[in-house]
């Protein structure tokens, strides 16, 4: 990583929101991460709102959208 660079701007978003955003990117409904992740879609509807915090569902979310950890701050590998 030799010729990594910070970003000129960046901004904080919550897991939550890291999902609700890669989710959209893929064009991908709730029901359809549900579906890729066999988490609940109300599940998932309470991880995007933040109303979950570090639980085993947001690492099997994140393995649904096909992202790395680093699309989802504080959770790590």
């Amino acid at each position: 990583m030799k010729n990594y660079r910070r970003a000129k701007k960046t901004i904080d978003v919550s897991v939550g929101e890291s999902v609700r955003i890669i989710q959209e990117l893929q064009e991908l409904s709730q029901n359809d991460l549900a579906e890729l992740t066999s988490i609940p879609q109300s599940t998932i509807s309470a991880i995007e709102n933040d109303r979950v915090r570090g639980c085993r569902a947001c690492k099997g979310s994140r393995n649904g959208l096909e992202v790395s950890s680093a699309g989802f701050p504080g959770m790590g590998n």
